[in-house]
């Protein structure tokens, strides 16, 4: 069976063999892949051998479960893919079989659970529960994907920031210097929140946090729905909203 490859801001934590039965992954310290992120949920997803084919599932976490920038309730994984939860990435890697288990720069935070904040879960709303319904009908993949959602990804375009994209794989991206942050800002002087961004059921509002942001260079007052394309600048940086197919 494939070997899944935890990392963290390009660090390795963990290599796991998929031989083992489930994987639970989660902010609890009873999960295969104990995650100590805000962002993640107590038990946020779970990865299983499904008659040969490795298969990840959402838990109802409340940030969500991507695989390769698409969140998905339910789905096949194969060699190359990257499923992201929280700010961590799980590579699938089919080439190192039989392998054991391996852990690498692993930090206590990585295992500790975070039990002071209560979990809340988001429900798929009625019309999510009818597309899938739809899917299911049609015979789409439904069996390992019923449910699919374009993410949108942040481009570096100017200004002093650690990556060159950013997912917006949550429903809150802040921008600024604090170390909670989705985009960290270089410099002494950057606010803990400049901006921030959060994904509604109708897409992407840009909000103010200690600085206004702007969009195409006109300030905001108010949050924004951000379209494809938009160039969004805070506090020197440009970032690019795209979204990709």
């Amino acid at each position: 069976m494939p070997l899944l490859i935890v990392k963290f801001e390009g660090s390795v934590l963990q290599k796991i063999p998929t031989n083992a039965g489930s994987i639970t992954i989660g902010r609890g310290p009873d999960n295969s892949i104990a995650i100590d992120n805000l962002a993640v949920s107590s038990h946020h997803a779970k990865i299983k051998s499904e008659q040969g084919q490795l298969v990840i599932e959402d838990l109802d976490s409340l940030n969500g479960t991507f695989v390769n920038s698409q969140r998905v309730k339910r789905s096949a994984l194969k060699h190359g893919d990257v499923v992201m939860i929280g700010k961590h990435s799980i590579y699938v890697d089919a080439s190192s079989r039989g392998e054991s288990p391996v852990e690498v720069n692993r930090s206590p935070a990585a295992v500790t659970a975070t039990s002071s904040v209560e979990e809340t879960f988001i429900l798929d709303t009625e019309k999510r529960r009818k597309l899938m319904q739809e899917m299911a009908a049609a015979g789409e993949r439904s069996q390992i994907t019923p449910s699919r959602v374009r993410v949108a990804t942040l481009v570096r375009v100017t200004g002093p920031i650690e990556k060159a994209e950013y997912p917006l794989t949550g429903k809150l991206t802040v921008i600024g210097n604090s170390k909670m942050a989705t985009i960290r800002l270089c410099g002494w002087f950057k606010p803990k929140m400049a901006a921030q961004i959060n994904r509604r059921d109708d897409g992407y509002y840009l909000g103010r946090g200690d600085r206004i942001p702007t969009i195409n260079g006109h300030p905001i007052e108010a949050p924004t729905l951000l379209s494809d394309g938009d160039l969004i600048g805070v506090c020197g940086v440009q970032l690019r909203f795209t979204i990709k197919e």
